[in-house]
């Protein structure tokens, strides 16, 4: 899955994401073009996560 794939999915199950991992925000789940991989750092921060764990974890949706 390449990252335009991923940040589509992405945009569909974010919701139910935030719901899964509570202490997520808008913040934390919005992005602007180009800043996918700091999206993932706030994931793996607040998730305790590998960036390919939440990747596999999307993919998976």
């Amino acid at each position: 899955m390449n990252d335009d794939q991923l940040e589509g999915k992405w945009k569909q199950i974010r919701g139910e994401f935030k719901q899964k991992y509570g202490k997520l925000t808008d913040d934390d789940t919005t992005y602007s073009e180009g800043k996918f991989d700091e999206m993932l750092g706030r994931l793996q921060e607040k998730t305790g996560k590998t960036k390919e764990e939440l990747k596999d974890e999307i993919d998976r949706w």
